[in-house]
């Protein structure tokens, strides 16, 4: 198990992954980071929890208007991807 330093906002989370994944993990924190940024350009400067409730939103918002290449299966585990984050950073 590998720990790697995610900067979101201008702030590290620690984010445990598999051995080979921090690559990965890394892009995704940087995918993660550019889309909270384009919401705070929209609508200013958030709390830390209602900047987080309103990525995630967003976020799924996008997944779920995607073509159906992702199968319910896949989103739950996104999901719990997502609740998990959020318990790392509250």
């Amino acid at each position: 198990m590998s720990v790697v330093s995610i900067p979101i906002i201008n702030k590290k989370y620690q984010m445990g992954c598999e051995d080979g994944q921090e690559l990965r993990l890394l892009e995704l924190g940087k995918m993660v980071d550019q889309r909270a940024r384009e919401i705070l350009k929209k609508i200013g400067p958030l709390p830390e929890t209602s900047l987080l409730a309103t990525l995630c939103i967003v976020m799924a918002d996008e997944i779920k208007s995607r073509p159906a290449c992702i199968d319910e299966k896949s989103l739950e585990e996104i999901l719990a991807r997502v609740k998990q984050v959020r318990k790392n950073i509250g």
